[in-house]
């Protein structure tokens, strides 16, 4: 699923006392989201990354190789 997808959510609602409190979603929708999420975290975990590291000193590919031999 790339970033533009959407998911289709078909829940269904279990109230309590005329209240909404718990959501059924189809299994497949389920594991959709949990996807998602974990694609969220991961990019926020990498902005995070890149934040903290973006003053840190480089080397380019080309001197790794030379370093390596390659």
């Amino acid at each position: 699923m790339n970033s533009r997808e959407t998911i289709a959510l078909h829940p269904e609602f279990i109230s309590r006392n005329g209240e909404k409190e718990f959501v059924v979603l189809p299994y497949e929708e389920f594991v959709a989201l949990q996807e998602l999420l974990e694609d969220a975290y991961d990019l926020f975990d990498l902005r995070e990354a890149k934040k903290k590291e973006k003053d840190s000193p480089t080397i380019s590919f080309e001197d790794v190789k030379k370093e390596l031999g390659i």
